[in-house]
């Protein structure tokens, strides 16, 4: 069952380490595993905190796309949609170095803002930070300008 915009609301008034602290206490996981890099950080702090169901993506900027590792936008829009709302985009850039392009930029913003995505949590890199903060839509820490791919989704992909 879907949490209330009330129960949301109350969660943005939380302190990440206060959540995490929570978390810690159903012992899911060992304490030191689940951390987020120093480079992840909120680009647009005046937007304040983001809640929300996680939808989850690998992505990569490989030329040319293997076929057998792109992925299909219209079915990861389909997949977004499965997801209760409010949804933050958690995606995990598999290029070595990370960040070779960028995924997400005005156009990206705009479409999973529609989809009704508050935000993007990645360390993948970023393009039109000016258009991409007049949307409301928080968004990562490194700035590009190449295309860059979804490879897959789902909670059971990552690691």
């Amino acid at each position: 069952m879907p949490l209330s915009s009330n129960q949301i609301a109350a969660l943005r008034a939380l302190s990440s380490p206060t959540i995490a602290n929570a978390i810690e206490t159903f012992k899911v996981r060992p304490r030191e595993a689940g951390n987020l890099s120093g480079e992840i950080r909120a680009l647009f702090p005046e937007l304040g905190p983001m809640a929300g169901y996680a939808v989850t993506a690998l992505i990569r900027a490989e030329h040319p796309a293997q076929q057998q590792r792109r992925a299909s936008v219209f079915a990861w829009w389909d997949y977004i949609q499965t997801i209760p709302a409010p949804r933050i985009v958690v995606m995990h850039d598999l290029d070595q170095p990370q960040g070779q392009g960028a995924f997400w930029g005005e156009v990206q913003a705009n479409i999973h803002k529609a989809l009704g995505c508050v935000g993007v949590v990645t360390d993948g890199s970023v393009r039109d930070l000016d258009e991409v903060r007049r949307l409301v839509f928080s968004s990562p820490p490194r700035t590009s300008r190449c295309r860059t791919r979804t490879s897959t989704w789902s909670t059971s992909e990552f690691p």
